[in-house]
């Protein structure tokens, strides 16, 4: 090899081997600046915010245990829901069981729960019960669920009324979603 060649090869090799986590210093001194700069500007923002009046938090008033309120008396039955039970005692419908919900939901203030033999015998007592409802003046009442006759769902307003079938009650046991003894 040429001396002049074996120069240029040895710079080469220099430059090109550089250790990896060295770099020229003008180009640490760019890179040192940029993350200062932007923490500054952090510390900036930071010191803007908590220059800002702190409201002071109230402390909530911790009052002493009330006493027990005394067993509550059932509700007096209103006028509608002795009608419904009426018409579903009429048609024979099984288990009737009434949740007052008074307090509990803005819904309603109870629900009726009853079951029928079969899936025609639920979808008559819902028929039964909704026009003895127009009759008594209570208006054109909306049933959902008439047509197949598992779960049938009368809504007369203050009160609703679940007619099932016994293996669709069992399975949806809204006596258990409500906390109603008596059931599963």
């Amino acid at each position: 090899m040429f001396p002049e060649t074996r120069g240029f090869l040895l710079l080469t090799r220099k430059t090109a081997k550089k250790p990896a986590g060295k770099k020229p210093a003008a180009a640490q001194a760019k890179r040192a600046k940029a993350p200062k700069a932007a923490k500054a500007a952090k510390a900036a923002t930071k010191a803007k915010k908590s220059a800002k009046p702190v409201k002071a938090r109230k402390k909530p008033v911790v009052s002493a245990k009330k006493p027990a309120a005394p067993a509550k008396k059932p509700a007096p039955q209103s006028d509608l829901l002795r009608r419904i039970l009426a018409s579903l005692d009429d048609d024979k419908a099984e288990n009737v069981v009434t949740i007052d919900l008074e307090g509990r939901t803005a819904l309603c203030d109870a629900a009726v729960i009853a079951s029928g033999r079969s899936s025609r015998h639920v979808g008559a007592m819902a028929e039964h019960l909704a026009r003895r409802l127009k009759e008594s003046g209570y208006g054109t009442r909306p049933v959902s669920g008439q047509a197949q006759g598992d779960w049938v769902l009368v809504d007369a307003g203050d009160v609703i009324v679940h007619l099932f079938r016994p293996e669709v009650r069992d399975y949806y046991d809204l006596e258990g979603m409500w906390s109603v003894g008596g059931r599963k």
